[in-house]
């Protein structure tokens, strides 16, 4: 196995990414991990652009695959993976995002979570709060627990100075960031939008026009 050194694109990007979607995953106890990334057919530009990023660590290409939702039985979806190779750069990583094979936060994301950081977080899990109606987005943050979600509210609050707040979303919470946060947010993150993924930022539009939420 080479050893190889994360830069610090791939850092910012991974902290981001490791908040949404992706995962790392071990074989190794612990010793090394490989990072998995699954998109759906609308994403795969995105999914490509990640793997441009991580391509380095990878032996093979992404692939396509057909995904079957058990929430709508016989109904299916093509979905675009890729797998890096098992890494030791990874593993600083491994260990402060997972417990067994539980996602947290890690204690020290106020560290990490840079403005890139963010914008990945959002690309993969974020979305408009009221799709042309407001200006408010939110964090799909459901499968972390309550601590933790409270945690990166309040890096998101105290860090960046946005107006955070926690809504119930099933047997989880969400962070939802007020329309009277949109401009610092923007600021913050739209430059490292890729252009596929422009359309889940808001758009802003005429005040009359606007609902604006908390």
């Amino acid at each position: 196995m080479t050893k190889t050194k994360l830069n610090t694109l791939q850092c910012e990007i991974l902290v981001g990414i490791l908040l949404g979607a992706a995962s790392l995953q071990t074989e190794s106890n612990g010793r090394t991990y490989r990072l998995r990334i699954s998109q759906s057919e609308e994403h795969k530009d995105y999914l490509f652009h990640l793997y441009n990023i991580f391509q380095n660590l990878t032996t093979s290409p992404p692939v396509r695959y057909e995904f079957c939702d058990p929430r709508k039985p016989g109904k299916k979806y093509f979905r675009w993976s890729f797998s890096t190779t098992q890494q030791a750069c990874f593993r600083f990583y491994g260990h402060q995002f997972y417990n067994g094979n539980k996602k947290k936060v890690p204690r020290l994301i106020h560290k990490w979570l840079q403005p890139r950081s963010i914008a990945y977080w959002y690309m993969d899990d974020g979305a408009q709060k009221w799709k042309g109606k407001s200006l408010g987005v939110r964090f799909c943050t459901d499968n972390f627990l309550y601590k933790d979600v409270q945690l990166l509210a309040h890096v998101l609050s105290e860090k960046y100075v946005l107006k955070t707040s926690l809504q119930k979303k099933g047997d989880g919470w969400r962070i939802y960031i007020s329309s009277n946060s949109y401009k610092i947010l923007k600021k913050s993150i739209f430059s490292y939008f890729i252009c596929s993924m422009l359309y889940k930022f808001p758009t802003e539009k005429r005040a009359t026009e606007m609902v604006f939420s908390f």
